[in-house]
């Protein structure tokens, strides 16, 4: 949408992510999203047999708790589950236990974005159409813990809805609650995108699961444009859930929306009612102390104790065992000053190397910019070390002095260098003396080359200005 554009987008989002708890949401059964067998997960409560009764899963319900102490919602004292009438191959009840009057948590934000409400429901079965002119119903998914998020219509571009997206996925990991890996759809986003000429919201389009960032963020662009192409036709915008096509990079229609009076809710009989501050590990206090750090608090505390640049603070909230070998380093790092040399050579060096690059201890890591600081080593040095200190448990000097990679600062052995390369580089010297700045630097280079890097570049910088002066 431009910027100047008389149209405003608004959007709400509901998010689901299935939580990672051994096991289903009402019953005993595994819950193994790596299954790749049909129909092995299940038991007669999945498949809805008759007479069946669930159980509520205890860890499943902390979990959404702890998510909602995360957010600073309002954790509900009273609780209760909700049957969601509607049918659908992947459904075998013909309804989905869910929360709708009584949600485990209210309110909320995240990243400034207000949140309406966490709550607690079991994700449906698995249905595939690629196998003939039929479908088949895998339901080892049927009755996974399944968290859904919803959010206030406080989004107004899709780059906002990713951002959102990408800080709930790094809170739920955080938090150990959920796995939240898209391409597995362990997490789903849903975005109900409007438009309008004023403050008042438009109609309503719901568009489902969206399952990359990157797919959310196209298709709620996609769906901005369309609905102001028809909008300026003087068209309407029908409320309707569509789906997204990410071949043809465009969203289709699916069925009408349903609002909350077509899916008849109702309190489950089979479940009893939640008075959570009855049950001592599910009541506020006993949860916070089993809360983990967060992203936010994660982010506040880098900056407090490293002062590091923003960009790597968000690359150590999202590669986190670079960010643990980062802050073991920093560990034995006494000068302020120092950390961020030290995250440089982590967010360029060390994460080049992939998972290779993980055996590197912060202690051997420390004593490496310690001689980079010092100018034992060269830039090009340490990177050299840091490579070989992956397949070597020796320390960095010892490795430095192995290589032949120790910086070479003695000026008499420099200067002999210097005045070579002087005699052999006329042309170059006399561009200097005639202004070219730029030149000196060729000698400084032919300098390094012929030390073969080990050269101190400032001792051998300034012997070559002391000699062209």
């Amino acid at each position: 949408m431009k910027k100047d554009s008389k149209w405003k987008a608004t959007i709400g989002l509901e998010i689901h992510a299935e939580l990672n708890t051994k096991t289903k949401m009402f019953c005993a059964c595994k819950n193994d999203p790596d299954e790749k067998r049909p129909n092995i997960n299940i038991c007669p409560i999945c498949l809805a047999h008759p007479g069946t009764l669930p159980v509520i899963n205890k860890e499943a319900v902390k979990s959404i708790l702890k998510i909602g102490l995360a957010i600073g919602g309002k954790l509900a004292d009273f609780s209760e589950f909700d049957r969601k009438n509607y049918f659908y191959p992947d459904i075998p009840k013909g309804y989905q236990i869910s929360q709708y009057k009584y949600p485990l948590v209210s309110g909320g934000e995240l990243l400034g974005f207000k949140i309406t409400r966490v709550h607690l429901e079991e994700d449906t079965a698995r249905s595939s159409h690629d196998v003939g002119d039929f479908s088949l119903v895998d339901f080892n998914r049927s009755g996974v813990p399944l968290m859904e998020l919803v959010t206030e219509p406080v989004f107004h571009s899709a780059t906002e809805v990713s951002k959102f997206g990408i800080e709930l996925q790094h809170l739920l990991q955080y938090l150990g609650v959920a796995k939240a890996n898209m391409e597995k759809g362990e997490m789903r986003l849903e975005a109900n995108v409007s438009v309008s000429e004023d403050e008042k919201l438009g109609t309503k389009v719901e568009v489902k699961n969206l399952n990359s960032f990157r797919s959310a963020e196209r298709a709620v662009n996609y769906e901005i444009e369309r609905q102001i192409e028809l909008l300026e036709k003087g068209e309407k915008v029908i409320q309707e859930t569509r789906g997204w096509d990410d071949k043809k990079q465009a969203t289709f229609s699916q069925r009408s929306k349903e609002d909350s009076q077509d899916y008849r809710y109702f309190p489950d009989p089979d479940l009893p009612k939640l008075k959570l501050s009855e049950i001592h590990d599910l009541n506020e206090s006993a949860l916070r102390k089993e809360l983990k750090e967060t992203p936010k608090e994660k982010r506040e505390r880098l900056k407090k104790d490293y002062d590091l640049k923003d960009s790597d603070i968000d690359f150590y909230i999202s590669n986190v065992n670079l960010g643990d070998i980062f802050e073991s380093a920093a560990s034995f790092i006494t000068s302020k000053k120092s950390f961020q040399t030290l995250s440089n050579f982590v967010v360029s060096d060390i994460a080049s190397l992939g998972e290779e690059g993980f055996s590197i201890d912060g202690k051997r890591l420390a004593s490496l910019i310690s001689m980079f600081i010092e100018n034992k080593v060269s830039s090009r040095g340490a990177k050299d070390i840091i490579l070989k200190m992956t397949k070597s448990k020796k320390e960095p000097l010892a490795i430095a002095e192995e290589s032949g990679l120790l910086q070479k600062s003695d000026e008499g052995e420099l200067t002999k260098v210097a005045e070579k390369i002087i005699s052999d580089n006329e042309a170059v010297v006399s561009e200097y003396k005639n202004g070219k700045i730029s030149a000196l630097q060729f000698l400084v280079g032919q300098g390094m080359k012929a030390t073969s890097g080990s050269a101190n570049p400032q001792v051998l910088r300034a012997i070559f200005e002391k000699l062209l002066n």
